[in-house]
């Protein structure tokens, strides 16, 4: 196989829209001339706003339109000590974890106040411009423009000093105010823009700030269409962390500047964007929007009718590699995460091998020893986060060797974290953000401040009969040969029976027909410089996948053909394909 460095890994990946060019604009010049257009025929304009909207921004250059009146829906908002009311059991105050919440859009306004809104806009002559997160709450009006950004860039404000959409928070600490985001305002925001991704007029993406893209409502649900019947890729990101390491920077071609690259998310639509080019116009919306408005093609039925408008399956990537160890830690079990935090269903996860040192040092923490005394490792992971002591991890915790392209299984309950000079890339469950910190080595994030523990949470999951001997037997080299012979190998790699994820390997030189059998599937390109996806139908066009990329494939492609391309003739390549079991 080929192990060489590839530098082909595409940082901008786009869905390509035809027939729609004529339906895209590109910048507020152009923006404000299609509404101006649209204000010759329409009274009242409602431009509702997802969380982390700049609405200063869209404020100001909609007046350069003049309209008769412009109205700010957030004035209806619930006083400030009635919303923390009304959120409170979801904000509990553990720095880190909430409780999902529950209610709708409605509950966060008052309803005396937004009466007296729309009888101010019965009675306004046109054109009354309304704007702000919820204004199709207030009325749908004439004519109805969503503006949308993906949840990444969100976080990136948050950093900035942006607040909270429902708090005046501008110092609170990132990580409060992702938990605000994560727990309410975005499940308040997607299940509102959930009802009206099939009726709005224009969608306006405000990703990058001061350069806004807008497509009409048709043209962008021919999109999200169009994408649900092929594959894609979504835009990836990067982050530095404190055990990051180098691999991505010297394979992915990353700029200089962070002082390493801990993690990419390139299969997370909950995160990710999703690029659609219509003729020259490029929009960036949330990958979400797909999930929202084309599940059950995304997603295939049975799956559909597991998780609802929910992507289950995420790929992302861990890269130590001349870093340190992840932290210590542990998933919560299923009844554990629905009882405590409100969520279906809980994240196993695996890791891949991607890629280790060739010197023997590489490892995974996985799994108890045998016989330990769970008394005595509590008491010293308490004295470790009391900074008494270091935990000895070692004392307690398995450390398995591991080497290129071995896959070790990790269902929730067990104790884990990948080891320095390892790149792994991650196959799990979607709910990321569960995951209980038990020990991070005596470190301090790259903001200088201790990176919170969690042990009540954690020493309550941690199964602890999973031991050296139930490790080897149902966690690590788990591979079972499907299928040999000279041109391609298929196995099954996992996961354990506890995880509703399973992953096939597919080794090849020659093409390989797989079927989708009504469930999206995720996959990467684990070996080899170039794959190309084709339909077996022609439905699509031929789908390029390069080396430590993650590709979706919907449910709706059905069966589908994977060759070689771009390596020599006879060369095998190596692709791991999820799938809900």
């Amino acid at each position: 196989m080929n192990n060489t460095k590839n530098r082909n890994y595409d940082l901008e990946p786009v869905v390509d829209i035809t027939g729609w060019d004529e339906h895209a604009f590109s910048g507020w010049e152009a923006i404000r001339e299609e509404l101006r257009q649209q204000m010759k025929q329409h009274r009242v304009f409602v431009f509702d706003c997802y969380p982390g909207t700049d609405k200063e921004e869209v404020a100001r250059e909609l007046a350069l339109l003049s309209p008769a009146r412009m109205m700010d829906c957030e004035t209806c908002l619930l006083p400030p000590e009635q919303l923390e009311q009304l959120l409170a059991p979801s904000l509990p105050p553990d720095p880190v974890f909430g409780v999902m919440f529950y209610g709708k859009l409605e509950h966060c306004f008052d309803p005396a106040s937004l009466d007296a809104l729309r009888e101010e806009i019965k009675r306004s002559d046109g054109p009354v411009f309304l704007y702000g997160t919820g204004a199709s709450f207030v009325t749908q009006g004439d004519l109805l423009v969503y503006l949308d950004l993906p949840r990444w860039e969100i976080q990136l404000r948050y950093r900035r000093g942006m607040t909270n959409w429902l708090a005046d928070n501008p110092d609170a600490p990132t990580l409060e105010k992702y938990k605000r985001g994560f727990f309410v305002e975005w499940r308040i925001a997607d299940r509102h823009k959930a009802e009206l991704l099939g009726s709005l007029d224009y969608l306006m993406e405000t990703t990058t700030p001061g350069q806004p893209n807008m497509v009409t409502g048709n043209a962008f649900r021919a999109a999200l269409q169009s994408a649900a019947s092929r594959p894609f890729r979504l835009k990836p990101y990067f982050d530095p962390g404190v055990w990051g390491g180098q691999w991505m920077r010297e394979n992915f071609g990353l700029p200089d500047g962070p002082p390493n690259y801990a993690w990419s998310f390139d299969g997370v639509p909950e995160e990710n964007s999703l690029q659609f080019r219509f003729g020259n116009v490029t929009m960036e919306v949330p990958a979400m929007d797909l999930v929202l408005f084309c599940p059950r093609a995304l997603l295939g039925e049975r799956v559909h009718a597991r998780f609802g408008a929910e992507f289950p399956i995420r790929f992302d990537l861990l890269d130590t590699m001349g870093g340190g160890n992840l932290s210590l830690q542990v998933h919560p079990l299923t009844g554990y995460i629905q009882q405590t935090f409100g969520m279906h269903y809980t994240q196993d996860e695996s890791y891949y091998i991607l890629d280790a040192a060739e010197d023997g040092e590489a490892f995974v923490y996985l799994g108890l020893k045998e016989q330990v005394d769970r008394e005595r490792m509590a008491s010293d992971l308490y004295r470790a986060q009391s900074g008494e002591a270091p935990f000895p991890a070692e004392e307690y915790v398995n450390k398995i060797p591991v080497k290129k392209h071995d896959h070790l299984l990790i269902p929730a309950g067990t104790i884990h974290c990948s080891g320095k000079d390892t790149m792994v890339l991650e196959i799990s469950a979607t709910p990321y953000i569960f995951t209980f910190k038990l020990w991070d080595w005596g470190r301090v994030g790259l903001d200088g401040l201790p990176r919170p523990t969690h042990l009540e949470h954690g020493l309550k999951n941690i199964q602890w009969d999973w031991d050296t001997a139930w490790v080897k037997g149902n966690l690590i080299h788990q591979e079972e040969v499907l299928e040999e012979s000279e041109h391609r190998k298929v196995e099954r790699t996992g996961l354990h029976v506890r995880q509703f994820i399973e992953t096939f390997r597919y080794t090849f030189s020659q093409e390989v027909e797989i079927a989708c059998k009504d469930s999206v599937q995720v996959l990467n390109l684990v070996e080899g410089g170039q794959i190309t996806i084709y339909s077996k139908t022609d439905a699509f066009p031929p789908f390029d996948v390069h080396y430590a990329e993650t590709a979706i494939v919907p449910a709706a492609v059905g069966t589908y053909s994977v060759r070689p391309s771009g390596v020599s003739e006879g060369e095998k390549v190596m692709i791991i394909v999820a799938s809900v079991r």
